[in-house]
């Protein structure tokens, strides 16, 4: 009597997949979202209508490449508003600002572009609003993030930021039944529900904002990430360390199922020791993140057996944002004005 042979085992970590098995899921939507894509394209915009140097208060955008292209372009990134020497312009980065930067800029006779992204700008405004209506408003964000410095700078004195499920034991409001909920626009859609539903154990009347504060193009890119990280094996997110929606498609792939998850800048970054045992490749990029970046870890993945590339598509996106208004304006004569004046 013959025994049949045994059957080939799958590939298991610290073995080579086969090449004929080894495929990309590439998301869609990914990459740039409208409010970026209109930042970026301001700064171009200025530099070619004023010339250099144009000043930009923080990283216009959470991306290490981009920052780097348009400092080449000559834009000079500053921390603070006083950094820019007067009569010169200034753009405001996607992320927003506060009341107070605007007058700091007037104070320095500075002429200044606003580059906030409208769906930033959307959340500042319900803040003015219900702060008007003497409400208490619990911004769910993170700690430091530009945005909600800029989004707590709108109504200090009404604002509490809750950072998360496990701070909502720390929250404190003067009217339980006057509380209302905002938004970063950048959080995980689950993490920020989460933190929701804690709020409202506590504060059964808590009030919804008008329209969901997290952002489309943030909501798309993780459902995309989603519905590829169960099937994946590595996902890769292209994206800097700082930028918050780049971190959460990390978390989104590794909750979804993918068995690894890394976030890099660049195709260089990845780690040669991740594909091992690796069939299947997700790939995905932060809203701040060029598509030529992509197209480096595609070109690094096929060089290295990862050449049939498969597009799962969550959602199509059409939304464009019209560029700052301050753009028609002769701001470099409005700026020598102020400081003659």
């Amino acid at each position: 009597m013959t025994s049949s042979p045994s059957p080939t085992p799958a590939a298991t970590p610290g073995e080579d997949a086969p090449r004929d098995q080894r495929k990309v899921l590439l998301a869609a939507p990914r990459g740039y979202c409208a409010g970026v894509d209109r930042a970026v394209i301001a700064v171009e915009k200025a530099l070619e209508q004023y010339g250099a140097p144009v000043y930009v208060r923080h990283e216009i955008v959470h991306n290490k490449y981009v920052v780097k292209t348009l400092e080449k372009k000559g834009a000079i990134f500053v921390d603070e508003t006083e950094e820019v020497p007067e009569g010169n312009i200034v753009i405001f980065s996607a992320h927003g600002v506060a009341p107070v930067v605007h007058e700091e800029a007037k104070r320095g006779k500075l002429a200044t572009i606003d580059a906030t992204c409208p769906l930033v700008t959307k959340v500042h405004k319900e803040a003015v609003r219900y702060a008007k209506e003497d409400y208490d408003i619990l911004l769910i964000g993170h700690e430091g993030h530009e945005e909600v410095v800029g989004t707590s700078g709108e109504a200090p004195e009404h604002i509490t930021l809750v950072d998360g499920p496990d701070d909502v034991a720390n929250v404190e409001v003067r009217d339980p039944e006057k509380v209302v909920w905002l938004s970063q626009t950048t959080l995980s859609v689950d993490e920020t529900m989460e933190t929701v539903d804690a709020l409202k154990g506590r504060y059964p009347n808590l009030l919804s904002p008008p329209s969901d504060d997290i952002c489309y193009a943030t909501q798309n890119r993780q459902i995309a990430v989603k519905q590829m990280g169960a099937e994946a094996d590595l996902v890769i997110v292209v994206g800097s360390k700082n930028s918050s929606n780049s971190v959460r498609l990390v978390e989104v792939a590794l909750g979804a199922g993918a068995r690894d998850a890394h976030l890099v800048d660049y195709a260089e970054e990845i780690d040669e020791a991740w594909l091992e045992g690796v069939r299947t490749v997700g790939v995905t990029s932060g809203a701040s993140v060029p598509e030529i970046l992509v197209h480096g870890v595609l070109d690094w993945l096929a060089q290295r057996g990862y050449e049939d590339v498969e597009t799962i598509t969550a959602a199509e996106e059409s939304i464009h944002f019209s560029l700052p208004k301050e753009l028609r304006r002769d701001l470099r004569a409005e700026a020598r004005a102020a400081t003659e004046g």
